[in-house]
């Protein structure tokens, strides 16, 4: 594997083929690319979020990628840029926040706010408990233990990859299974997280 940056023929990287590739180059690159990202976003879950998502990205492609500087030199880039998008996401997202804060503060006490809250904290439970077992043990373990997915994948005895791909899927299937209830979603996971 070339690790300067002179050379001219590009390092393929294809980490869907192979777990066990994946793993290495993640459990190699993890800690370095997490300490980077906390010294941008200062705060150790997001900067987790931004490496997790380097990665998943890479696995999603359906194209190897071309790498036509160092391995080491991409994956920092692709952090930065994620660090970059996550900067550019706050504002909206903060505006959106003390949106729903805002009104959930003018409406906590009234009857029917109270009807929806409960409403959505069902239908909450009832979509998580009719995930796929595995997937469901996975996501209760990254969102409600607050376990990195490598320690996931150790405890559970499976590939990083493996976890990664059991999260987006629960993430997917819980967006569309509670679509209506999309904004109490985002406050419930954000104070789940603080």
């Amino acid at each position: 594997m070339p690790t300067d940056n002179t050379h001219t023929i590009p390092y393929i990287l294809h980490l869907n083929a192979d777990e066990q590739e994946f793993d290495r180059v993640y459990l190699e690159h993890y800690p370095a690319l997490h300490h980077y990202a906390y010294t941008m976003v200062n705060d150790t879950t997001h900067a987790d979020e931004i490496v997790q998502d380097v990665f998943l990205k890479i696995l999603e492609r359906d194209e190897p990628v071309n790498i036509h500087t160092s391995l080491k030199a991409y994956l920092y880039r692709s952090v930065h840029n994620e660090c970059m998008n996550y900067f550019k996401h706050q504002k909206v997202k903060q505006k959106h926040q003390q949106h729903i804060m805002h009104e959930a503060d003018n409406h906590s006490d009234s009857p029917l706010s109270k009807m929806q809250y409960r409403e959505f904290e069902q239908r909450l439970l009832k979509a998580i408990n009719d995930l796929p077992e595995q997937c469901r043990i996975i996501f209760q373990m990254s969102r409600f233990d607050e376990l990195k997915y490598a320690e996931i994948a150790s405890q559970l005895g499976l590939s990083i990859k493996t976890v990664d791909n059991q999260m987006v899927k629960a993430l997917k299937r819980l967006r569309t299974q509670l679509a209506d209830y999309l904004p109490l979603l985002i406050w419930f996971f954000i104070k789940l997280l603080k």
